[in-house]
């Protein structure tokens, strides 16, 4: 092996390597990559190998997840993800259909409990 090509193979990640560098289990991170949020190298022995650079990026789908999106939009976000802490401005109007999305639900949820409020307020109990 040329000793350019090893020194990057040496760089690379095994699996449980990046799943403790980013709190996240090897098996979440199978899930990532079938899912097609990040992508890994195959070794010569078909481990996973995966680029320094894939810890931001699942640091920010985990931020990403956490805010409640799913992953079809995480998906198309990772364009705009260049920096852990910030997304770029390609995310807004992702980012504002969701928001009005869970403005919606919550709008029916609410509508619903009022519902039952006043069931309960009506039938004398409680």
């Amino acid at each position: 092996m040329a000793e350019a090509s090893r020194e990057a193979v040496d760089q690379r990640l095994r699996i449980g390597d990046l799943a403790a560098l980013t709190s996240t289990t090897p098996r979440m991170l199978r899930h990532y990559e079938n899912q097609g949020l990040i992508e890994a190298e195959r070794s010569s022995t078909d481990q996973r190998l995966f680029s320094p650079a894939i810890i931001e990026q699942v640091h920010s789908i985990r931020r990403l997840l956490g805010a409640g999106l799913p992953v079809d939009a995480i998906r198309e976000l990772l364009e705009c993800i260049h920096d852990t802490d910030r997304l770029e401005p390609c995310a807004v109007p992702l980012l504002v259909d969701h928001l009005h999305a869970h403005d919606g639900r919550i709008a029916e949820l609410t509508s619903t409990r009022d519902a039952l409020q006043g069931l309960i307020d009506s039938s004398g109990g409680r």
